[in-house]
């Protein structure tokens, strides 16, 4: 995919999210009725429906789709765009007194392009990511300025291939003292960028505007770098009518859009697994209740957010009394664990009821796993930053747990950690499926302990 091709990708977007806006109509019409056969005032909403929707996403732009890839904010924007379609969607059908249209068809149709959504913006991303890191559909760059700023540009850029940045040149500002401006102005159109990145410690404020005019009447995008190195911090801009301020956080934000979006996943996905699993849940309680002498399920009282307490629940994998010592991290061929307990440990299977700590809230589907106070107090004397996990809601399955696997010592909790502050910086859909899909193949493979 050559950069000539990205001007195309807008169009494409818009184009497919309309073409998935009338599947999912269509499909709950189909599910609701048995047939796609309109009435005149279905066919009329549909029009209008549509119609709307070109008008709400052509303002809000929702189709773009900018650099760096961030999922979770092309989904924020898109539904922000849908709120907006709703609301009008709502209005005109309460002016019009469109009653055919049933609440079930508009919950259900939105139902299925939301989750439509979901899934072609995820595969969107997927494929700009592999085909960015594989040298295609890039953008030409200049930067100029500070050269020790420009340096860490250049590293961040060479870290991540996925934001697609081909370097032109670099303008240092020694050789912008031997230039004039017309020189510089062009000596930039020579090498015809997409962007100029400007990396300035202390920015001469009329140079600055003065490029910033150049590159509107150029179609070149400027942007100022900061000489703040934040290492693990976190900022966002916030700007005081002209003046722009960078707040900046030990910890990420997660905001609320994202966390709506995470927990409506949430719900939906474990409750297709509590109910499309029913017949696993009743054989996994039957043997375990049979395999060995006490009660089928077990809970253990965790740290979950902001550190409240809260008992995760799980199928009995050890016997009973099994921690009279105290507590104590499981082990190769632990002599507490029942031998139906290494199957289900091995596949992770003993971790499902846990789908009901999601559903209540406690947890999430992807996050750190929630640990036990004793162990807690002794990762923080090695590792104080954990305490930043716990902002996040703890999840049944981890970017640790995928890639490092159970942890049978302190010193192996601190090494698995930083997987987890990993996911922490960038929490989005993508990893979250990402992670999903590992850990069911962690559980095919039989790799649990």
């Amino acid at each position: 995919m050559s950069i000539r091709y990205s001007k195309y990708l807008p169009g494409f977007v818009f184009t497919f999210d309309l073409i998935l806006l009338n599947i999912a109509l269509y499909a709950a019409q189909l599910l609701l009725t048995g047939s796609v056969i309109l009435t005149n005032t279905e066919s009329i909403f549909i029009v209008l429906a549509n119609s709307i929707w070109v008008a709400t996403s052509a303002l809000s732009k929702s189709y773009y789709v900018r650099r760096p890839l961030i999922l979770r904010d092309n989904l924020n924007k898109f539904l922000i765009t849908l709120a907006y379609h709703l609301s009008i969607v709502f209005a005109i059908i309460y002016i019009l007194k469109l009653n055919a249209v049933s609440q079930v068809f508009l919950f259900t149709s939105y139902v299925f392009f939301l989750v439509l959504i979901l899934v072609f913006r995820s595969s969107l991303f997927f494929f700009l990511d592999y085909i960015r890191k594989k040298g295609y559909n890039n953008r030409q760059v200049i930067i100029i300025g500070d050269e020790d700023i420009a340096q860490r540009l250049l590293m961040s850029f060479s870290d991540h291939p996925e934001y697609g940045y081909n370097l032109l040149d670099i303008i240092s500002e020694q050789k912008m003292m031997d230039m004039s401006e017309s020189e510089l102005y062009n000596n930039l159109l020579s090498k015809a960028p997409d962007e100029v990145f400007i990396c300035y410690k202390k920015i001469d404020n009329d140079l600055l505007n003065k490029l910033i005019y150049f590159g509107e009447t150029n179609f070149i995008s400027i942007k100022v770098v900061s000489d703040l190195i934040l290492d693990n911090n976190y900022a966002k801009l916030v700007n005081y009518h002209n003046v722009p301020v960078l707040q900046i956080s030990s910890k990420s934000e997660v905001g609320l859009r994202v966390k709506l979006l995470k927990r409506g996943f949430d719900v939906g996905f474990a409750s297709l697994v509590m109910l499309s699993g029913i017949p696993v849940f009743i054989m996994l309680y039957l043997i375990t209740k049979a395999s060995s002498r006490g009660p089928a399920f077990y809970r253990q009282e965790r740290i979950g957010r902001n550190g409240r307490p809260f008992y995760i629940y799980k199928f009995r994998s050890m016997y009973i009394n099994a921690e009279l010592a105290g507590p104590q991290l499981s082990k190769d061929n632990d002599p507490r664990i029942t031998k139906w307990g290494r199957v289900i440990r091995k596949t992770r299977l003993d971790e499902l009821p846990q789908f009901w700590n999601v559903l209540k809230g406690d947890m999430s589907v992807v996050g750190p796993r929630p640990e036990r106070q004793h162990f807690i107090e002794k990762i923080v004397e090695k590792v104080p930053d954990y305490k930043k996990l716990l902002y996040l809601k703890p999840g049944l399955t981890s970017m640790g747990q995928v890639h490092y696997g159970y942890a049978e010592n302190v010193e192996q909790m601190c090494d698995r950690i930083h997987y987890d502050m990993q996911y922490m910086k960038n929490i989005n859909l993508n990893s979250d499926l990402s992670i999903i899909v590992k850990t069911v193949k962690v559980m095919i493979q039989c790799k649990g302990k």
